[in-house]
C-alpha cells in the first residue's frame, strides 16, 4: 500500500511530478530540435537524455509520497494488485493529467510559443501503435518487476527502459496516456496530433494490461512489497 499520507498531499505529488516530467519531455524536445539544426537524431538524443534523467529524479522525490506513478495505465496496475485503493485511482489521475497540461504549458512559454496548440505531428499506423503497445508493456514490466524483486531500483531501471524505448520502438516510446494527451498540446518535436491521441492510448493500455496478466502467471504467489 501507499504511504499514510493524506490524499491532498499525494495529489500534489502526482500533479508536480507530472508537470516537471512533461516540462522535461517538451522543453528538451524544443531545445534538441532548435540546437541541432535539422538533425533529428541528435535532437532526439538531447530528449532522450532529459526526460530519462528527469523521470529518475522525479520518482526519488516523489516516490515516498505517491508512489511516483505520473502514469494512468501504472496508477490502475497499482490498484489492480492491491497498492493503491481504487477509490483514489480518479483523483490520481486528475491530478497527472493536470499536471502533465501544466507541465506542457510552462515548457511552450519559456520557449516563447503559445501556451497550447494543437500538434502537427504525424503519429499513426499501425507500425506505431505496435511500438507503443510494446513502450507500455516493457515499462509495466520494468515497473512490476522491480516492485517485486527490487524496488530500491526502480528510478534507475524505468530511467533507463524509457531511454532504450525511445531508440527501440518507432512510436519513441509514449506509454503515458496523460502524456499523449498533454503532448498533443504543443506543436513542436514531442508532440502528437489530437487525431493519434486514442488509437496511442488503446495501445497503452493493452499493452500494460498484457504485462500485468503475465506477471499474475508468472509469479501467482508473490505479493508485492510496500
Amino acid at each position: 500500500m501507499l504511504p499514510a499520507l493524506s490524499l491532498p498531499r499525494r495529489m500534489t505529488a502526482e500533479a508536480l511530478g507530472s508537470a516537471l516530467l512533461l516540462a522535461a519531455v517538451v522543453g528538451s524536445g524544443i531545445m534538441g530540435e532548435r540546437l541541432a539544426q535539422g538533425n533529428d537524431a541528435v535532437a532526439l538524443l538531447a530528449n532522450t537524455l532529459a526526460t530519462a534523467a528527469a523521470l529518475a529524479v522525479l520518482i526519488l522525490v516523489f516516490g515516498p509520497v505517491s508512489g511516483a506513478h505520473f502514469n494512468p495505465v501504472v496508477t490502475a496496475v497499482s490498484a489492480f494488485e492491491g497498492r493503491t485503493p481504487w477509490r483514489d485511482v480518479p483523483p490520481y489521475l486528475l491530478a497527472q493529467v493536470a499536471g502533465a497540461f501544466l507541465g506542457v504549458a510552462a515548457a511552450n512559454t519559456m520557449f516563447g510559443n503559445a501556451v497550447f496548440s494543437a500538434s502537427q505531428h504525424a503519429r499513426g499506423g499501425y507500425g506505431q501503435l505496435l511500438g507503443e503497445g510494446i513502450a507500455s508493456f516493457g515499462l509495466l514490466v520494468t515497473v512490476l518487476g522491480c516492485a517485486r524483486h527490487r524496488p530500491s531500483a526502480t528510478p534507475f531501471a524505468v530511467a533507463a527502459y524509457i531511454a532504450a524505448a525511445y531508440w527501440f520502438t518507432s512510436s519513441t516510446s509514449f506509454a503515458n496516456p496523460a502524456v499523449t494527451l498533454a503532448r498533443s498540446a504543443s506543436d513542436t518535436f514531442t508532440g502528437i496530433r489530437p487525431v493519434d491521441v486514442l488509437p496511442f492510448v488503446a495501445a497503452q493500455i493493452a499493452g500494460a494490461a498484457v504485462a500485468t496478466l503475465l506477471f499474475r502467471w508468472l509469479l501467482p504467489a508473490e505479493k508485492a512489497p510496500a
